[in-house]
């Protein structure tokens, strides 16, 4: 008779012990699922994060549920952001040569001390492309100015350089350079280089990039002369946003970032080098403001001429 009523008795007991975790998943209240969907809907994981620990410590029974929804959250996002690299990396495939540039064009003052002292006026245009393993890079500037009738300063530059990007820190470029500037004492100088770079700090708000590599330099003097000398370039390219947003007025938001570049072309009877350090201000999404210095220096500049020039710019950019 016992043995009847053990199994009798034996029977619900069971069946509410194995239905017990189904019910107590199925009573998630609705407030929490809704608050976690809502998170859910902004795509926003930190926000998702932050609501899914939240409902975790307020409802510890519907933990495994939180954390499905959460798993399935990021898992969705996983796969759409994958989609998305995958749609630009084939975009860029198909691009043609023309397409995917951005750049600015810059105009503004300048003030120059060395085989000058006068203020002016100065004009840029920066072009870049950057590909999956490409990036191009054009830069032409003009510094122009007529005192009392005669001509002060004149010079003009352009320079392309492309790169090839081996892996993560090392790339290869090349460069083909034009200068002119008549009160240094050449009408034209022509410089191509090719070598290898690297990448030495590459972070979001930092950047150090130095490159090395031999060069061929010709120059037209002003004097009627020329010569083609074998020399080798060094290249030194430093970035760092100081901040992300800087509020100067109620109205504006401005960012500060800092750069400079060097570079030397090193030949047997003469060593040229460029500076170049700048604070820029983002006032809007495509107006900027910058100011920059300069320095060219000649180890061995033509007869009457200064070794060293300075140029102090301040300027409006605009991106494009």
């Amino acid at each position: 008779m016992a043995g009847p009523l053990l199994r009798f008795a034996s029977v619900p007991i069971a069946t509410v012990l194995l239905f017990a975790p189904a019910v107590a998943l199925a009573e998630m209240p609705e407030p929490v699922r809704a608050m976690i969907d809502a998170a859910i809907a902004t795509g926003d994981k930190a926000k998702v994060a932050t609501v899914v620990e939240i409902a975790r410590q307020t409802n510890p029974d519907d933990a495994a549920e939180i954390d499905a929804l959460h798993d399935a959250f990021l898992t969705d996002r996983k796969e759409a952001e994958a989609l998305a690299r995958a749609e630009e990396e084939e975009e860029l495939r198909q691009a043609s040569l023309l397409d995917n540039w951005s750049g600015k064009g810059e105009v503004g003052a300048f003030r120059s001390t060395g085989n000058n002292s006068n203020i002016g006026l100065s004009g840029a245009v920066e072009l870049a492309r950057e590909g999956i393993d490409w990036t191009h890079q054009l830069r032409l500037r003009a510094d122009y100015q007529r005192s009392n009738g005669a001509t002060t300063r004149e010079r003009y530059f352009a320079a392309y350089e492309p790169r090839y990007q081996i892996d993560k820190g090392f790339f290869a470029y090349g460069l083909g350079q034009f200068e002119s500037d008549r009160f240094q004492g050449y009408d034209a100088r022509y410089a191509v280089s090719a070598g290898i770079g690297y990448r030495i700090i590459d972070e979001s708000d930092l950047t150090l990039s130095a490159k090395l590599g031999p060069a061929y330099r010709f120059t037209e003097f002003t004097n009627g002369t020329s010569e083609g000398r074998i020399a080798a370039l060094a290249g030194l390219d430093f970035d760092w946003a100081i901040t992300d947003r800087v509020k100067l007025t109620q109205d504006s938001n401005v960012t500060s970032e800092t750069g400079g570049t060097a570079t030397a072309v090193v030949d047997s009877s003469n060593v040229s080098l460029n500076l170049l350090t700048g604070l820029q201000l983002k006032v809007s999404d495509k107006v900027s403001t910058r100011l920059s210095y300069q320095v060219d220096y000649e180890s061995n500049p033509p007869a009457g001429t200064e070794n060293t020039d300075t140029l102090s710019r301040f300027t409006l950019i605009y991106g494009f």
